[in-house]
């Protein structure tokens, strides 16, 4: 693998140099796969995002897309091969068996790494949750692969290769990854980072049904039980349509609650950059950005955050984004729709005071209409 700054030409000696030329069993492999995420007969909504994504670079490379589902027996796999199809997806490949009725990392790997041997795609797209990004490790170790983990930014180059943007060098840096020389190519991105396709009402078409080569005795892990964490109270940031945040600019732990005022009148999900939760302002659970939650609301609004590249990545995707910080040359007035140069810890309480007026518990909802 080798990795470039997408922003200036390559050197001579770099990727330009190094001409793509799959070993023959390699150049088989077609066609673009998306891992559909099933945890407790639900899809995980980062499955249907990357649908949307890989739909575009099918029709790029003029392939089909194909959904993995892999499940327990039962109608919950099957309304997810259904939703595949909803989503996009050409045809869907499913492994059914007791074995996949909980996540246990030697079944799941195994049931990929078949299909993948056995049905021969070009690109892999899995999710970057807990459960994806311990699975494509796997796989991609098994297969000998490359993975290009927490993607910004999927492409196909003009040669047919998967460009993979992501963030490096500390969130200061995006590098584009290929890998040359080895399939599938894998990719994991992160929910929410790119746009939700449209849900369409279509009929379930081509399935192929494989079968698990394993046994119950081959598996170490055992699963006992489950128990449902119903105590803790999680921040919701990656699906909220509003977000107010608040960053080093408030200058201490206790300016935050203009912040947590401002996210109560609006009916709004509250968060902060990395430095609040470096200094243990915040927990890590509220931050945004590329080591955070990355978020796609309908209106964002960060205070005193400077809006570095890793705050940035995080946020891009927002519908609109009001930027409120002391220093007009701040990074992050680059990209906000609405940047307003003033004392944040003054206006805030000022804004929140107005739409506490204007707004009742009832019509809050407005604000995400």
């Amino acid at each position: 693998m080798s990795s470039v700054n997408r922003e200036t030409p390559p050197a001579a000696g770099g990727r330009a140099g190094m001409k793509k030329d799959l070993p023959e069993h390699f150049q088989a492999y077609r066609h673009v796969w998306v891992f559909i995420e099933l945890e407790r007969g639900e899809v995980h909504p980062v499955s249907f995002e990357l649908l949307g994504e890989g739909r575009k670079l099918a029709d790029k490379l003029g392939v089909q897309l194909a959904g993995i589902v892999l499940g327990p027996p039962g109608e919950a796999s099957w309304h997810a091969v259904a939703q595949a199809f909803a989503y996009g997806a050409d045809l869907v490949y499913i492994v059914e068996t007791p074995l996949l009725a909980d996540y246990r990392n030697e079944p799941f790997t195994r049931a990929m790494t078949d299909l993948v041997n056995q049905y021969k795609p070009e690109i892999l797209l899995l999710g970057a949750t807990m459960r994806g990004r311990d699975l494509a490790g796997s796989v991609a170790t098994t297969l000998l692969t490359g993975l290009t983990a927490d993607c910004t930014q999927l492409d196909v180059d003009p040669d047919g290769s998967l460009a993979a943007t992501r963030p490096t060098f500390g969130g200061s840096l995006l590098c584009t990854i290929y890998t040359l020389n080895c399939r599938p190519q894998m990719a994991t991105v992160r929910p929410r980072v790119m746009a939700m396709p449209p849900r369409m009402d279509k009929p379930v078409g081509k399935v192929v049904q494989h079968k698990l080569s394993m046994l119950e005795d081959e598996i170490v892990t055992k699963v006992l039980g489950f128990l449902p964490d119903t105590q803790s109270v999680k921040a919701n940031l990656a699906y909220a349509d509003v977000v107010v945040a608040g960053g080093l600019g408030l200058g201490g732990a206790e300016n935050l609650q203009v912040v947590t005022k401002l996210a109560r009148a609006l009916g709004a999900e509250y968060g902060c950059s990395r430095p609040l939760v470096q200094k243990g302002w915040m927990p890590a659970e509220r931050q945004i950005g590329q080591t955070g939650k990355t978020i796609r609301p309908k209106l964002y609004i960060a205070a005193g955050i400077s809006g570095a590249i890793q705050h940035r990545v995080g946020i891009e995707g927002a519908d609109l984004i009001v930027a409120i910080n002391t220093d007009a040359n701040a990074p992050i007035f680059d990209f906000a729709h609405i940047g307003i140069a003033t004392d944040a810890i003054r206006f805030l309480p000022a804004l929140t005071e107005a739409f506490t007026r204007r707004l009742s518990p009832h019509n809050r909802d407005k604000l995400a209409s």
